[in-house]
């Protein structure tokens, strides 16, 4: 019986979906063994979206929400677990209120990375119809058949061959490598708000008067009213005390005028 091995036979998608290694066509349970890698293929791009707006109204579960564009959102049927982070505390659907100001983050992670299956399988070569497909009897004893890739080459004795060169009772080991590139998609949202402004007081109904007290006028004080002055003095006494008194004052100036005359006299007569 010659050996043949074939290892490392990679499925890759290249020109014209060719492939370099055996297509199994079927699943040989408890014969193929299967093993899965998952490796990163890139470096994780993130992009941020945010939206703002303002609770407009609020009824059981449904919430319409007012955004920045002016545009209206409705929310129906929101669960409890969804929660908005105001002042600290996590308030849910039941708990907000109009005016209230929204704000939701949305970070998308995206990463690129690759999914390497590996499938191995070991027998005998029971049939081969080249180029196209082999049989193998598997260690269970049960025959399968894989389909061949084109263009596929095996090694045979340390020689490489193609399809042509398989022969019955050739023990095989083959290996399928399949490669599956994926996008990993992760989102994360956080949202934040703001409670509204209290209402401001109502006004009243009427109109408040105040009233303010004026001083206290000072108390009037009292005075005794002048008498008037009479218009004419009473005459008590007569004229002759005062006639008196003008002729003695008028003998005084006489005596006086003379006296000064008599003196201006001598000071005029020059001495001998």
């Amino acid at each position: 019986m010659m050996s043949t091995r074939f290892s490392k036979a990679i499925l890759r998608g290249l020109l014209g979906g060719g492939v370099l290694c055996i297509a199994f066509s079927l699943t040989a349970s408890g014969q193929v063994q299967t093993e899965t890698k998952t490796a990163a293929a890139g470096a994780p791009t993130k992009e941020i979206k945010v939206q703002r707006g303002e609770i407009v109204y609020v009824s059981g579960n449904s919430v319409v929400i007012k955004m920045e564009d002016g545009s209206l959102q409705h929310f129906d049927n929101v669960p409890d677990s969804v929660t908005v982070t105001v002042d600290g505390k996590q308030l849910n659907v039941h708990q907000v209120q109009p005016g209230m100001k929204i704000e939701r983050q949305v970070i998308t992670t995206t990463t690129p990375r690759m999914i390497t299956t590996i499938k191995t399988v070991t027998g005998t070569v029971w049939h081969v119809s080249p180029p196209t497909s082999v049989t193998l009897t598997l260690e269970n004893g049960k025959n399968q058949q894989f389909k061949i890739p084109k263009g596929q080459k095996f090694t045979v004795n340390g020689q490489e061959t193609d399809a042509w060169g398989l022969k019955k009772g050739m023990k095989i080991d083959a290996q399928q490598v399949v490669e599956q590139p994926e996008t990993v998609v992760a989102q994360e949202i956080t949202r934040t708000g703001t409670m509204p402004p209290p209402p401001p007081p109502p006004k009243p109904d009427v109109a408040i008067l105040i009233l303010v007290a004026a001083p206290a006028a000072p108390a009037p004080v009292e005075t005794a009213a002048a008498e008037p002055a009479p218009a004419k003095l009473p005459k008590t006494a007569s004229d002759l005390p005062l006639i008196g008194l003008l002729g003695v004052l008028f003998c005084g100036i006489s005596l006086l005028t003379m006296a000064i005359r008599g003196t201006v006299s001598r000071l005029a007569i020059p001495k001998g």
